[in-house]
């Protein structure tokens, strides 16, 4: 049980700790428009200053060639464990603006939800961590074991600094294993820990015909279309049924055991409600034979989320585009390394252009899936301290989303990744009127807290600690 000292903290400091979320949510950190990037690098600043003023860690920004990461220590703890934590202080665009009910850069409370960008993706949760390590150091004068923060500026771009800094930093970055707050809750009121993230591949597929555009009543008939030839690819790339006709692809799935799959089942028909009910979506699709759960997380997705192309103006411009691009993106699962299926991509596109059309898979951003061990110290004691905080049963999850530096992270230090979810399905991550529960922000500093004291116990009892 947490120590009713630090839940009073807690409680006494609450607006406090509002207010200065506020604060930081007021930065429009959007690590994807350049006009931004001072404001990513303000974010970093805030953080930087409030980590060493407010928890006392020895916190320091790092330079990359991207967006700065902020990088903070307390090593306090001789012979005590080492937990790592993450998180991203960059944001989101926010268009289309006009659906927005508040200004996304300023936070507004309306009842129990404060609603702004990076609300609840990923200023919120991470900041409930800083809470948490803030509550521990003043309410018992240090921490109960070491500690080490890193937060980055471009999750949303797919983390290429950071990526690059872990595999140049592995001692710097030992620890004993890693927390994340970035993943959702299974349903509101249930304690989640996500075990399993899928990885992505994004990359576009370009057709390029003629020189330049032609006279479709000269041309029509003859001339190549590559909008049409994009079409005619995407449609062979996933067939109605949802099946991704990528040869190879479907072979190096691992395949999910049975005891998972009855938790599928088990998890699909609520799913499927909340599904529904917070998209507009009159039916869910996708490959039959496999529940909701099991489509969503633990199998391979292929997606298009834009075609541009020849002219989408008002009225009529008779012309063949001379080019055209589509944008696309693959969820991946666990054995699908994202280097690996792009390559089939890249075979099966050229395998697929049709006469007169030249099409070219240009390459994105990606990470790898991850599914990690439910027997660990680290799980034990973070399901110790959600189910203190909720009073019920932890639910363990697979994530359909991707979280890049979970699997980089996972890979080079080959510890433990604990993902504990706070974010609700209607709290409209990445849309407009993006907000956190507010009940779910306090019970995140009071779940970190009591997850920090037990995983101390835990890996005190064998564990050799990393710092």
């Amino acid at each position: 049980m947490l120590d009713e000292h630090i839940r009073g903290y807690i409680s006494a400091n609450a607006q406090r700790f509002l207010d200065e979320l506020k604060e930081l949510i007021a930065i429009p950190s959007i690590s994807a428009l350049p006009e931004h990037a001072a404001d990513v690098r303000r974010a970093a600043e805030w953080l930087t200053a409030h980590i060493q003023e407010r928890i006392g860690l020895r916190t320091t920004l790092i330079e990359t060639s991207g967006h700065p990461l902020v990088y903070g220590e307390w090593l306090g703890a001789s012979g005590k464990p080492t937990v790592l934590i993450y998180g991203h202080y960059d944001v989101q665009p926010v268009d289309p603006i006009a659906l927005w009910r508040t200004p996304p850069f300023e936070p507004t409370v309306a009842g129990d939800y404060l609603y702004g960008r990076g609300a609840v993706d990923d200023k919120g949760p991470a900041f409930a961590i800083l809470k948490a390590l803030e509550t521990l150091c003043t309410v018992e004068g240090g921490l109960p074991l070491n500690v080490k923060v890193v937060m980055e500026g471009e999750e949303e771009l797919g983390g290429p600094s950071i990526a690059a800094y872990v595999q140049a930093n592995p001692r710097q970055l030992a620890a004993d294993c890693v927390l994340i707050l970035d993943t959702g809750m299974a349903a509101r009121g249930v304690p989640t820990i996500t075990y399993g993230l899928r990885g992505i591949i994004t990359f576009e597929i370009a057709a390029r015909g003629a020189a330049h555009d032609l006279h479709s009543g000269l041309y029509g008939g003859v001339a190549p279309n590559p909008i049409q030839a994009l079409c005619w690819v995407l449609a062979d790339l996933k067939g109605r049924d949802g099946r991704i006709n990528l040869p190879g692809l479907y072979e190096m799935l691992r395949p999910v055991g049975n005891d998972e799959r009855q938790i599928f089942q088990a998890q699909s028909a609520e799913q499927e409600q909340r599904l529904q009910a917070g998209s507009g979506l009159r039916e869910l699709v996708g490959e039959p034979g496999y529940t909701s759960v099991e489509r969503g997380t633990a199998r391979p997705t292929f997606e298009v989320h834009g075609i541009r192309g020849g002219f989408t103006g008002e009225g009529s411009k008779t012309v063949i585009p001379a080019e055209a691009t589509a944008k696309c993106s693959m969820r991946l699962v666990a054995d699908q390394p994202q280097h690996a299926v792009l390559e089939l991509v890249r075979q099966r596109v050229a395998a697929l252009a049709p006469p007169g059309v030249t099409l070219e898979v240009i390459e994105g951003h990606g990470s790898d899936p991850v599914t990690v061990p439910l027997d660990s110290p680290a799980m034990r004691a973070a399901a110790a301290a959600l189910e203190d905080e909720f009073a019920r049963p932890v639910a363990f999850i697979r994530s359909g989303g991707s979280i890049g530096i979970a699997a980089e992270l996972y890979t080079v230090l080959q510890q433990p990744i604990v993902m504990m979810g706070f974010c609700l399905a209607e709290d409209n991550m990445h849309a407009p009127n993006e907000q956190i529960y507010l009940p779910n922000f306090y019970a995140a500093i009071r779940s970190v807290a009591g997850f920090l004291k037990n995983l101390a116990r835990e890996l005190i009892r064998g564990a050799t600690p990393k710092t």
